[in-house]
Formats: C-alpha cells, structure tokens, sequence
C-alpha cells in the first residue's frame, strides 16, 4: 500500500475513507500518483476491507480528504509545481466526489499553483462545515499562499484570510483543517508548531501549542479531540515527540497520548500518524505516510479504545 494520508469516518459512524498515495516508494515522494493506474480514494469497512475506491489519473499527490453530511467526498491534490510532469493538468486543486466516485465539482485550477479566488498553491487539506461551506488549507508549502480560503456550497467563492508568519492570523505550511462540532475551524499550523482557532469568518478565538506539531486534527461527539503529530523531535519542537494526542476540544486540557508505537521517533522522524479519525465506537485510527520498519509496509494502523 501507499503512504497513507487523511482519513476520515464516514457519515454511517463506522465506514472509513483514506487517501491512499498509490503504491510508490519514498524515493517518489511528493509524485507517488503521476503515473499509476491505482485508486488513491479507498473505503474501508470496520474489519478493513476495502469496499469502494476511485481516481485513478486524477491526482499527482493526493493528500486531504473531508466526507460531507450527504456522504460525498472531498479530496485535495497537494503537489508541488516541481513534481508536476510536463503538459500535465492535474495538481493544485481540491475535486468533489459522489460516495461512488462521480466527479461532482473542482476547485482550483487544474495544474496552476496561484492565488486569488481560482487558484490553490499545494492545497493540503479540506473541510466542509454543517452548512455545506467548504474550508480548504493553502497550503502545503510553508513558503506559499498559507490561507484558508472559504466557500459555499456551491464553490462560489466567499473569502479568505491568513498569510505567511508567525502571528495570530499567520501560518507557515497549514497542514490540517477540521471544524468541531461547535462550528470553530481548526488549523493545523505545522511549522509553528501550534493549532490555531477561528470562527467561520476567520476572527482568530485561540492558539495552542500543547497538542505538539499539528499534522491532523478530529474530532468525537464526546468533547474529545485528537491530533496527529507526525513531526516533533529534539530539534523541531523541543520537549514534544510523535504520537497522538487526545484532549478536550473545548478546553484545550490534553489527558492522553498515543506515543509512537513501534521506533524511536528521534531516530525515524516524521514516521507516526500524520493524519487521525475516529469512528462511532471510540476506536481510533492513524495515517502513517513512510513504511513501518518491523514490517515494511505502510500501515492505517486501528487503535481500540479499552476504556471510556
């Protein structure tokens, strides 16, 4: 299997959607879809089989996936413009699928990094608020456009905020998007090493840094949120490592921590989950992008849930 990118429970609470990277080795990082013939869209069903998939030859990278209320799926390409082949038109955009994988809609200009309301530069991940809005993160480059840029359901475009640096409001490479279930986006600022928290209009409530160096972000009907950091170290953020990190969303108060289950994350870092979900029983599952060595393949690794 391919890194694993996003994951995402579907609406039923026990189906779960993956962003699969085709099947690539690390030496294609960044182009693992170019050229493959595989599905980089899969739907899990509880036991772990793979019960739909589609999209083959539309995405380069494909790496953040968001399911609406009505079981469509939403997927972003996050290639960079030196990994796009020559005359090709895919990258730089977010694309709208039915549940059985018909193209419904695509933001973004096909193979054109840029900003404004028709462009995307690396677009990273995406999610859709209860109102059909959609919230994409632009993007993957912490050199980049680094906004959230909002639109409604209709892909008319309605704002955007957000630009390189450090303040509230500033971001360098935003990695996650998620709304919780209060309404509030969260953004996975990751080369600041913090969460950062807005309204729907982009007015920034809040900014946290004690759920690490923020790769993916969940959230449960039980107040909880997890967050998948996939890149703490002595040298990246001090004083934190890789694992996830299960907390109260609407506190901030972090009570548990998944630690990187199977190496030294110091030794083999960015390894862990780098993206997280969490179905209707409390069961938690992780993305991990580079093959587990024990192994030797990529895994989206289930972690159950023994007490409440």
């Amino acid at each position: 299997m391919g890194a694993v990118g996003k994951a995402k429970v579907a609406p039923d609470g026990r189906h779960i959607w993956a962003v699969v990277r085709c099947d690539a080795g690390p030496d294609r990082f960044g182009s693992e879809c170019a050229d493959s013939e595989l599905d980089p869209i899969l739907k899990f069903d509880p036991e772990g089989n793979v019960v739909e998939s589609f999209g083959s030859g539309m995405f380069i990278w494909p790496h953040g996936i968001d399911v609406d209320a009505s079981g469509n799926v939403w997927v972003t390409d996050a290639v960079s413009d030196n990994n796009i082949p020559a005359n090709d038109d895919r990258g730089h955009h977010v694309i709208k699928f039915s549940a059985t994988g018909d193209l419904l809609m695509t933001l973004g200009t096909p193979g054109e990094q840029g900003g404004g309301p028709n462009h995307f530069t690396s677009p990273s991940d995406v999610a859709i608020a209860a109102n059909g809005d959609v919230f994409i993160a632009d993007g993957h480059n912490a050199n980049g456009n680094n906004r959230v840029v909002k639109y409604n359901s209709r892909g008319e475009f309605l704002m955007s905020w957000g630009e390189t640096g450090y303040a509230p409001g500033e971001f360098r490479a935003l990695h996650a998007i998620a709304i919780d279930p209060n309404g509030r986006v969260f953004v996975g600022d990751r080369s600041n090493s913090r969460i950062q928290i807005f309204d729907q209009e982009g007015n920034h409530a809040a900014t946290w840094t004690q759920f690490g160096r923020p790769s993916g972000i969940a959230f449960d009907n039980n107040g909880r949120i997890y967050v998948a950091d996939s890149e703490s170290d002595n040298v990246q953020n001090p004083g934190y490592e890789m694992g996830i990190r299960i907390g109260e969303y609407e506190t901030g108060w972090v009570h548990e921590f998944i630690r990187f289950p199977w190496a030294n994350p110091n030794i083999l870092p960015g390894n862990g989950a780098e993206f997280v979900t969490v179905d209707s029983e409390g069961n938690i599952y992780g993305g991990e992008p580079v093959p587990n060595p024990h192994i030797n393949a990529r895994t989206l690794r289930k972690y159950v849930r023994v007490r409440p």
